[in-house]
């Protein structure tokens, strides 16, 4: 069995030393597709009632990159904000397009083309849970990663925000 098998291999010179370099690149077990949708193996979090991602964020974010490059067919990831219904909604849409916005954000600061990710906010219109517990209002409170386009065609006819409001541009500076 070769150990190396979805690997990338490199020789860098460090400090005049050569060194072999083996960097996993597999993402198999770290992301799925169901319906359309990425499912990573943890979630992506917030700072509560921020946009900020917290830190553990980056492999995640990592993991979507090496993805997206490997499914360059993938011309458009849909990048969905939900949150739970803590405030009034105008509140909760500006949060959930401005946490979507956040990740199309890190996702292009690691290389992702901009021009692959549309961002939308859905507010706490759409909830998979009740939100009368702690667990409920997490679970609620989520980013959703939907392939909206392939090779520039929408699939399934749908427009490509789904049914959210398109929020934020990830291409602005």
């Amino acid at each position: 069995m070769n150990p190396y098998r979805d690997s990338t291999i490199m020789l860098k010179q460090i400090f005049g030393i050569s060194v072999l370099l083996v960097a996993n690149s597999v993402f198999s077990a770290e992301i799925t597709i169901e319906n359309n949708q990425l499912h990573l193996t943890q979630p992506l979090m917030f700072e509560t009632q921020s946009e900020v991602l917290t830190t553990e964020n980056q492999a995640s974010i990592n993991d979507i990159k090496t993805f997206l490059d490997k499914k360059s067919y993938i011309s458009t990831l849909r990048i969905e904000g939900h949150v739970n219904s803590f405030d009034d909604e105008q509140k909760n849409l500006l949060l959930s397009a401005e946490r979507a916005l956040s990740v199309a954000k890190a996702l292009v600061e690691v290389g992702v083309d901009c021009q692959r990710l549309l961002t939308v906010a859905f507010g706490s219109s759409k909830p998979v849970v009740a939100n009368s517990t702690p667990e409920g209002r997490v679970t609620n409170s989520r980013i959703e990663l939907v392939i909206a386009a392939l090779r520039g065609k929408a699939i399934g006819g749908m427009p490509l925000e789904g049914v959210g409001q398109p929020l934020g541009d990830a291409c602005a500076k």
